[in-house]
């Protein structure tokens, strides 16, 4: 594989990424001393971040990796909405397509950081379904994009934070296989099986186990291939991809499969790194439809992004190093 050439190729790869948004604020800060009013550690803070996390941060790993991303969504007429959607238009990250509603509260999670451990998280949010009116202009928008810009793949990254119907999904996937438009989700509990016919499905291992309500004792290949021929039996769906925490990736795809040992890394931080592997993998398969090429080069990705603290979008050229050093 010529790695250059297809880092390069990926300028020319349009994306849409649909799902929920959020803010993620860090206080970073040191603790000297316990409160005397409550046996809680007092935190002196230092600085503060803001950064682009939840379906943003799909979208920003895929900017970072060269593709033209457009974001669908909806949040708040508030100011961590201002914020956001600044954040996002920075990172170049085509906004045009959001819809900010005074219905809806924009997800800000705040983190707060002593000595690179999270000490505690705020999170402020509506985690409701989109009300119909808003539901409608979401799918309006997500159908005037794939007609006009022909994007090479659609992303659902789902939270359960309320943008992700059901409706939403279902419809956006027939749209998606009618214009010959690659689906992929990085699913999570509340809708795990509302993405029937979509072509990757990439869950983690809990996840599986809870939707199926599995007990695995052995993580192998003929293990793991029963749990996908069980989700296909849900989902009719074309490739599972799923990610095995320390112990690496597992794919399968028309009887082709196989676990993808993770590689060595000093672990700071895993917030994030399934936006990672999701970016990637959609963006590889998009560019090659080569599984096996799509789920190394998405494991690699994930375990770079855990050396870093709090949410952080993949290095394109650290990613292109590694590529070329472990996949010769």
């Amino acid at each position: 594989m010529d790695f250059d050439k297809l880092f390069a190729g990926f300028s020319n790869i349009k994306v849409g990424v649909i799902g929920d948004v959020m803010l993620d604020t860090y206080w970073w800060g040191h603790v000297e001393r316990i409160s005397p009013e409550a046996p809680v550690p007092i935190v002196a803070l230092d600085k503060n971040e803001l950064r682009i996390g939840g379906a943003g941060n799909v979208a920003l790993n895929l900017v970072e990796l060269g593709a033209r991303v457009s974001i669908f969504s909806a949040i708040g007429e508030d100011e961590d909405g201002k914020k956001l959607d600044k954040l996002l238009i920075q990172s170049g990250i085509d906004t045009s397509y959001m819809i900010c509603s005074a219905k809806r509260k924009t997800t800000n999670k705040v983190r707060i950081i002593s000595r690179n451990q999270q000490m505690m998280r705020l999170d402020s949010e509506t985690t409701s379904d989109l009300p119909a009116d808003i539901e409608f202009a979401l799918l309006e928008r997500v159908k005037d994009f794939i007609i006009s810009e022909k994007p090479a793949v659609m992303v659902f990254e789902d939270y359960n934070k309320g943008v992700l119907t059901e409706t939403v999904i279902q419809k956006i996937i027939d749209l998606c296989r009618e214009h010959h438009v690659i689906t992929t989700v990085d699913p999570k509990k509340k809708n795990f099986f509302s993405y029937k016919s979509v072509d990757i499905f990439k869950p983690n291992l809990k996840e599986v186990k809870e939707g199926l309500n599995l007990v695995i004792d052995n993580i192998d290949v003929s293990t793991l291939r029963q749990v996908h021929d069980a989700l296909h039996a849900h989902l009719q769906h074309h490739i599972s991809f799923i990610t095995l925490s320390e112990h690496g990736v597992f794919y399968h795809s028309n009887e082709t499969d196989a676990i993808i040992p993770s590689h060595l890394r000093n672990i700071a931080d895993v917030s994030g790194a399934g936006d990672t592997v999701i970016a990637v993998a959609s963006l590889v398969y998009a560019a090659t439809k080569d599984v096996a090429l799509m789920a190394e080069m998405a494991n690699i990705a994930g375990g770079l992004v855990c050396e870093e603290v709090g949410t952080a979008p993949i290095k394109r050229e650290r990613l292109l190093e590694e590529c070329k050093m472990l996949l010769r």
